[in-house]
């Protein structure tokens, strides 16, 4: 049995919202598992989903860098010790001609450009200068390019006004003429997705024993919200409908034929005339999809609701814009990166994982 300190005990309180004694034991069930301790009091409805940016330790910025023609984008996080040095002058530029050397020289991971050369000297000499005049240990984390040279492709991206989230896109169209009228769409796509964190492109891509696991603490966070409901009584609060399913992947053809089945059957018995049903039947279908997929809309970009359209889908919306441009549009790609993702806390002070990352 691990041991439980009381430092774990708290980090799992802060990042849960659970109960003190609740995150003891489940850190016992778990024998010490942090993200098994998360699962535990969310199957119980006792605590939400871990939220990672309480356990971030870091400063920097993120780049982006697309190419003229938008064929090629470029993003990478740079960090550095302090939040101070992230707003200096010659940080900002440091991040900027890196990630364009990254862009230029076609460069896949940090060994690659550590070889490389930049201003006609080694890269890591070059940052070693920086280092030196700025005064803070500085390095560069990660970076990744996406790119199309087909004519029918297109990228974009964005950066938050703060420069701690970055997003790029790649989107294949019917033509050349589609790709082009989609540029700007596709920056506002990066705005949505700076800002609603989705996970994964569609619900194709969930795993499904992921589903499963996320539909028990789905349930169990809605029937924990239900018993407070009811306790308040209040009813511009009513009570959340339990879905049968969290995810499209679990939303078989034989189950949506029975839902449709059920739905001309509740409607034959409120004797709506069948010439009717049509106009009915793909809203109630559409009603229930939307109530059984909710894991898509909290983790898949293409379930999202718009933030520039709350009543569409992002799916819905590139549907709307195929017909605006005059054809196809299918996203291939997104990266989104915000500085210190993944970095916990520790109890030393960051500067020196900053350091163990350059050596």
């Amino acid at each position: 049995m691990a041991e439980i300190s009381a430092q774990m005990v708290k980090e799992l309180r802060e990042s849960t919202g659970a109960g003190m004694m609740d995150c003891k034991n489940a850190l016992k069930e778990s024998n010490g598992d942090f993200d098994k301790a998360v699962q535990l009091l969310r199957e119980k409805g006792l605590g939400k989903a871990a939220k990672k940016a309480d356990r971030l330790a870091a400063e920097g910025l993120i780049s982006v860098k697309v190419s003229d023609d938008f064929k090629i984008a470029t993003l990478s996080e740079i960090n550095s010790e302090t939040d101070f040095v992230a707003k200096n002058e010659q940080f900002i530029a440091l991040t900027k001609e890196t990630t364009e050397h990254i862009q230029i020289n076609d460069l896949k991971n940090n060994d690659g450009l550590k070889n490389s050369k930049i201003n006609g000297v080694a890269f890591e000499d070059y940052l070693k200068t920086q280092i030196a005049t700025i005064g803070e240990n500085l390095v560069v984390r990660r970076f990744e390019t996406i790119k199309t040279n087909d004519q029918k492709g297109i990228v974009n991206g964005y950066i938050h006004t703060n420069g701690r989230v970055g997003v790029i896109i790649a989107a294949n169209c019917e033509n050349e003429e589609v790709a082009q009228k989609s540029k700007d769409f596709l920056k506002q796509l990066c705005m949505h997705i700076a800002a609603m964190k989705p996970s994964y492109l569609s619900y194709e891509e969930l795993d499904m024993d992921f589903i499963e696991n996320e539909y028990k603490a789905l349930v169990a966070e809605l029937e924990k919200e239900n018993e407070e409901r009811r306790r308040l009584k209040d009813p511009n609060k009513p009570e959340h409908k339990i879905p049968k399913f969290a995810s499209r992947k679990q939303l078989n053809e034989t189950i949506l034929k029975q839902v449709e089945d059920d739905i001309k059957a509740e409607l034959k018995a409120q004797n709506k005339p069948e010439k009717i049903w049509a106009n009915i039947i793909p809203g109630k279908i559409n009603s229930f999809i939307a109530d059984n997929s909710q894991l898509d809309s909290k983790l898949t970009l293409m379930g999202q609701f718009y933030v520039m359209d709350d009543k569409k889908t992002i799916e819905q919306v590139i549907a709307q814009k195929e017909q605006e441009f005059g054809g196809k549009i299918q996203i291939v790609k997104f990266v989104r990166f915000e500085v210190g993702e993944g970095l916990e806390k520790k109890t030393e002070d960051f500067a020196a994982e900053v350091a163990a990352q350059m050596s």
